[in-house]
């Protein structure tokens, strides 16, 4: 009975020979990024390459964003984690006439690790002020019971 769990077991294990990866946005972008050529490239062209971008900048709308993030599941040992293996972003300046005047390629060694402040703010306000008081008051309001009147 032993040896027939170990077999099962070992038979599960090589059952996932492939990895699982999940893409996200436009696929293969460094051979299309390739393509393209500054002041001759217009954004026709660039929507049959790339298709749809996948955002738009907020601020003009003549900067257009693509991205391709590309993530595999890591071993069986490691419960399921997942690691990223692209990420790649390909930024495109589009002037007036439709022609690419700007391009940018931004992959994984571009991330860059932020490090975020552990100091908090402090009140202004002071906890026995009228403000506070009146909140207070309304909270204890809206948090009691309902008293209902009893019906003869």
């Amino acid at each position: 009975m032993k040896y027939i769990l170990i077999i099962i077991f070992l038979s599960t294990l090589s059952c996932a020979k492939d990895k699982v990866r999940n893409n996200h946005g436009t696929l293969s972008l460094e051979k299309k990024y390739n393509k393209l050529e500054i002041k001759k490239t217009n954004s026709n062209e660039i929507l049959d390459i790339f298709g749809p971008p996948s955002t738009k900048s907020n601020f003009d709308n003549n900067i257009w964003i693509y991205i391709e993030r590309k993530k595999a599941n890591r071993s069986i040992f490691k419960l399921g984690t997942q690691k990223i293996e692209h990420n790649n972003i390909v930024i495109i300046e589009i002037n007036k006439r439709g022609l690419v005047v700007k391009k940018d390629f931004l992959d994984i060694n571009d991330m860059k690790d932020y490090k975020f402040s552990e100091n908090s703010t402090e009140t202004s306000y002071n906890k026995n002020s009228y403000i506070s008081g009146v909140i207070k008051s309304i909270k204890t309001k809206i948090d009691a019971p309902v008293k209902r009147k009893k019906t003869k």
